[in-house]
């Protein structure tokens, strides 16, 4: 009897198990399907838990052309994700008592022109260097095509003046990866190519992984590609001496599950060596930032971990680990059609059990219950953001530079998500019938409600083809970011590398704003009428795009 009980246990534990595996692939599939689909440029994806691989996923064409499924096992530029390599390169050094991370660059590189500024090992790791970023200079795409030495690109950028004292901000600087590249090699006394391949590709069993060189072959290579408005295009040709240390290695998803184990399993650094890369620093100021050194702190639903994410000609990329969950995803694009990081964001918070909401988890509510949240909150950062309801539907508008409105969605009587269920609201009333809400990212933030009236949201224009026409083209709004300017008919779009298309409505002939995020968008043209730029309007600060195509 007792035997029989025993069995019955087991299983009910082995089928208990097997219905929650299932559920939560499905869930993971569910994520994929909604970005990804079989007949476009694809992705792969990977979730690892405790190191071994839960889910192994691939979806899409790794080649539009020949008309090629893709499989878990095809080759993608890493692009931005090889800093994390040349970073631990870097402090593979340190550890051998090559280098010090306070030590100025002209030790290694006596030649620099530093421009009388000390310039320190540590400043290039986290971008605080205040040298210019190689990838803001000229026209990238004409750039891109010719091959360099290291020497050569390094004197491209080099006499360029310096954007700002060492230490003093943060940039995500390209240029000084490139730098770290050629440390690595006047101390190891090898390339940068061989250095990571043989210390740390070989020694990993990175099969699949190597520098990007266009001409040898590569089994299971995808081809990357474009999306403007014409549909699908082949990516622009960049040479990957170009890239180099801050952006050149190619892997795949299983060989980057092998180096994510190496750094969780300190093989090839110390466990205190690492904290250095994984977490942040102080500017000269006291001001704490994110990055620490090829890797950027991330906290996804109270979860702290790292993460980064790359871009280039035809690739998008994102991975990230969260500590205590020892949790793993990695995602690698053949295009940059979509918001890869979205997509491992929301498969990252299904595997640790906090998954977003999704448009299936919507429900009805009649108005009452609907109006019954209605007014102006007040948040802890200063925000205020306005509920209302409009067409039958709850609305919500933060007092920006856009008064961007956007819908929010019934999960419950007080529970509400935005579209894409990355945001929710969290309404309740306390005892004296004052309204209060949760505004709940990857942190929370509490709104009481006040008294204030609303601000009239933004009206649009309608303009011809003829004058948006001018507009289209490619943007450089930071290094290895473009944001693209296309238009179809009367209406214009913009998309951002690894991001899907925004619609852009007219508030005048020069002057955009996008209606699902908080975003404007002002065209700047020179004294002969020529479209050179952009200046972006998000968050409180203004960036300017200047047109490189």
């Amino acid at each position: 009897m007792q035997t029989k009980s025993l069995l019955l246990v087991l299983i009910l534990i082995v089928f208990t198990t097997t219905g929650y595996a299932q559920n939560l692939t499905q869930q993971f599939d569910d994520i994929v399907s909604q970005s990804y689909k079989s007949d476009m440029p694809g992705a792969t994806f990977l979730v690892a838990k405790d190191g071994k691989a839960i889910y192994r996923k691939a979806i899409g064409k790794s080649s539009l052309e020949l008309d090629v499924n893709m499989i878990p096992e095809n080759v993608f530029r890493l692009a931005s994700i090889t800093k994390q390599f040349t970073a631990v390169a870097i402090l593979m050094l340190e550890e051998q008592g090559k280098l010090n991370l306070n030590d100025p660059i002209t030790r290694f590189i006596p030649d620099y022109p530093t421009q009388g500024k000390t310039i320190t090992v540590h400043h290039l790791l986290n971008h605080t260097s205040g040298i210019k970023s190689y990838t803001a200079m000229g026209n990238l795409v004409e750039v891109a095509r010719t091959d360099k030495t290291l020497d050569e690109l390094i004197d491209y950028f080099k006499n360029e003046p310096m954007d700002f004292d060492p230490g003093d901000q943060f940039r995500y600087n390209n240029s000084g990866y490139i730098l770290l590249g050629k440390i690595i090699e006047e101390l190891s006394g090898e390339t940068y190519e061989d250095f990571i391949e043989k210390k740390i590709f070989e020694r990993l069993g990175m099969k699949s992984s190597s520098f990007g060189n266009n001409r040898e072959l590569v089994k299971n290579r995808a081809q990357g590609y474009e999306q403007d408005d014409t549909g699908y295009v082949n990516a622009n040709y960049i040479s990957m001496t170009l890239p180099h240390a801050s952006g050149s290695l190619a892997s795949t998803v299983d060989d980057m599950l092998k180096w994510q184990n190496a750094l969780t399993n300190n093989t090839l650094i110390k466990a205190s060596t690492l904290n250095k890369a994984i977490n942040g620093s102080k500017l000269n100021n006291g001001e704490y930032i994110d990055y620490g050194y090829g890797l950027e702190e991330i906290n996804l639903k109270g979860s702290k971990g790292y993460e980064h994410s790359g871009g280039i000609f035809g690739f998008t990329t994102n991975g990230m680990y969260l500590i205590n969950e020892n949790v793993y995803v990695i995602g690698l694009s053949n295009c940059n059609c979509n918001d890869i990081g979205d997509v491992t964001q929301r498969l990252a918070a299904a595997a640790i059990g906090k998954p977003y909401p999704t448009m299936k988890d919507v429900v009805k509510l009649s108005q009452d219950k609907l109006k019954q949240w209605v007014g102006a909150y007040e948040f802890e950062d200063g925000a205020i953001r306005h509920i209302f309801v409009k067409d039958g539907a709850l609305k919500s508008m933060k007092e920006s530079e856009t008064n961007t409105v956007f819908d929010i969605f019934p999960l419950a009587e007080d529970h509400f998500m935005f579209e894409k269920g990355n945001i929710e609201y969290k309404f309740s009333k306390s005892a004296d019938g004052k309204k209060q809400v949760i505004f709940m990212t990857d942190s929370k933030s509490i709104g009481k409600e006040i008294d204030k009236e609303m601000p009239t949201t933004r009206k649009e224009v309608t303009l011809s083809n003829e004058i948006l026409s001018p507009y289209v083209g490619k943007y450089e709004l930071a290094p290895n970011f473009i944001v693209e300017i296309t238009v179809e008919g009367s209406q214009m779009f913009a998309q951002a590398t690894g991001q899907g298309k925004l619609e852009l409505f007219a508030e005048d002939d020069i002057t955009f704003f996008a209606k699902v995020a908080p975003i404007k968008i002002v065209i700047n043209k020179d004294g002969t009428g020529k479209v050179v730029s952009f200046k972006l309007y998000q968050g409180g600060s203004e960036t300017v795009a200047k047109k490189i195509e």
